[in-house]
C-alpha cells in the first residue's frame, strides 16, 4: 500500500447544494446545544450529512471515511480512522459513509476512487485522500490536516513502540532491536521502528568508540572507517550537520562499493534523525547532487 496523499483541494469542490443552510442553522444548533465535545466517531447519510458533518465541522475537524462491504481496503482505512480517532480523545470526529448512502456527498466531494477520506473544517474540504494507505500514511495525514486546522492534538505514542525505547534507554540494546524488530514485521514501513532500530546500531557502534574518534578521523580524512565512526559519535552529539557532511565528502571522493558502503550508513543515519529533520533534507539534496 501507498503512503502518497494526494494534493489538497484546487477550489473545484462546491459544497453549497449540501450547505446552503448550513451557516444560517449554525447559532440555532448552538441554542439547542452545539455537537457534544468529545464525540469520537458518527454513522452518516445523505439525510444527515448536513447536521452531523457540515455544521459539526464548523466547532470541530471532521473526518469523513468513504467506505464499502465490496471495497475492503476502505473497510480497513476506516477501521484504522476509527482507531486514531479514538486515540485523540474527541480532539476531531470520524464521520463514517457508506458510499451507498452517501451518494450526494461523495459526488459533490469528486471521489473517483475507494478507499477515500475528506478532512473537513469550517463548512469546507481541507484535504482528500483516496486509494489504499498503510497505518503510517494515516497517521502522518491526520497530522496535517488537525496542523491545517489549528488543532494541537499530541500524538499517542504506541505501547510496544514506548517499551522497546525503553529498553534501548536503559541500555538493553538487544532487546530492544528485538522489540522494534517485532514491530515492524507487524507494521510494515513504520517510521518509528525503522528509526529505532537504526538508533540501536549506532549507539550499538558509538559503545565501542574512542573518545576522540572525530579527531582521529580528522587526521585522516580518507580513511573510510575513521569517518563512519566519527559520524555515528557527531551526531550522536548533536552535530548532524558535520556528520551528515563527513560522509558526503566520502562518497563525492569515492566510487563502487567504498562508495555504496558510505551511502548506505549516510542513509541509515538520516533514518535515525527522521525524515521530516530540516538538516536530513538538506543533506539529501547535497548527495543526490553529488551522485547524479
Amino acid at each position: 500500500m501507498s503512503d502518497q496523499v494526494p494534493s489538497r483541494f484546487s477550489g473545484g469542490v462546491d459544497l453549497s447544494t449540501l450547505a446552503a443552510a448550513a451557516q444560517q442553522q449554525a447559532a440555532e444548533a448552538h441554542q439547542h446545544g452545539a455537537p457534544s465535545a468529545g464525540v469520537l466517531a458518527i454513522d452518516v447519510t445523505d439525510a444527515t450529512v448536513q447536521s452531523e458533518v457540515l455544521e459539526r465541522s464548523l466547532d470541530a475537524l471532521v473526518v469523513v471515511a468513504f467506505w464499502a462491504d465490496q471495497v475492503p481496503e476502505s473497510l480497513q482505512l476506516r477501521d484504522i480512522l476509527q482507531r486514531l480517532a479514538a486515540e485523540a480523545n474527541g480532539a476531531w470526529v470520524l464521520a463514517r459513509a457508506d458510499v451507498l448512502q452517501n451518494q450526494q456527498l461523495a459526488a459533490a466531494l469528486q471521489l473517483q476512487a475507494l478507499p477515500a477520506a475528506v478532512a473537513l473544517s469550517q463548512g469546507r474540504p481541507l484535504d482528500i485522500l483516496q486509494g489504499p494507505q498503510t497505518e503510517q500514511g494515516l497517521r502522518q495525514w491526520i497530522g496535517r490536516v488537525t496542523q491545517a486546522a489549528g488543532l494541537d492534538v499530541p500524538q499517542p505514542t504506541d505501547p510496544e513502540l514506548a517499551t522497546a525505547e525503553n529498553l534501548m534507554v536503559d541500555g538493553d540494546l538487544d532487546a530492544a532491536e528485538a522489540a522494534y524488530d517485532k514491530y515492524l514485521k507487524n507494521h510494515p514501513a513504520s517510521g518509528e521502528a525503522e528509526a529505532g532500530i537504526a538508533q540501536v546500531r549506532m549507539l550499538r557502534r558509538v559503545g565501542a568508540l574512542p573518545d576522540d574518534a572525530v579527531a582521529i578521523a580528522d587526521a585522516d580524512p580518507d580513511n573510510i572507517d575513521l569517518a563512519l565512526a566519527a559520524a555515528d559519535l557527531q551526531l550522536l552529539s548533536g552535530q548532524a550537520e558535520a556528520a551528515y557532511a563527513r560522509l558526503i565528502a566520502l562518497v563525492a571522493k569515492n566510487f563502487g562499493d567504498d562508495r555504496e558502503r558510505v551511502r548506505k550508513r549516510l542513509v541509515e543515519l538520516f533514518t535515525v534523525a527522521g525524515v521530516d529533520d530540516p538538516a536530513v533534507a538538506k543533506a539529501r539534496r547535497k548527495l543526490s547532487s553529488v551522485l547524479f
